[in-house]
């Protein structure tokens, strides 16, 4: 599926001056979520104790943050993070920075209590 489909049946649950964020939620284990982040802006920053993620850049370029390190990013690039691992992603290019975020879901994202 192309984005355009991806947008049309995920669940959009952030849409703010900066970023814009789609969940698909119809795998059991996994979300597999798009974020569009705006021109010279940046997502919160967070880390996840249990659970590991992987990131594909889809359109434009600019950096992650995981851990201690920082590493410049573009279209194609695939960044692994660890669990426990503090993780942020920076626009600073010219155009929207668009990535997939892929991770086990949990309690308050996607998993569902009973």
């Amino acid at each position: 599926m192309d984005i355009r489909e991806y947008k049309q049946i995920a669940n959009l649950i952030r849409d703010n001056n900066t970023y814009k964020v789609y969940d698909l939620l119809a795998l059991e284990n996994f979300n597999v979520s798009l974020t569009e982040l705006y021109q010279n802006k940046s997502t919160g920053g967070h880390s996840h104790d249990n659970t590991d993620e992987v990131y594909v850049f889809i359109d434009g370029n600019g950096t992650m943050e995981i851990g201690l390190k920082t590493f410049k990013v573009k279209s194609g690039d695939l960044m692994l993070v660890p669990k426990g691992n503090f993780h942020k992603v920076y626009n600073q290019g010219d155009k929207i920075l668009s990535f997939w975020a892929i991770f086990e879901k949990y309690e308050g994202r996607g998993k569902q209590n009973f």
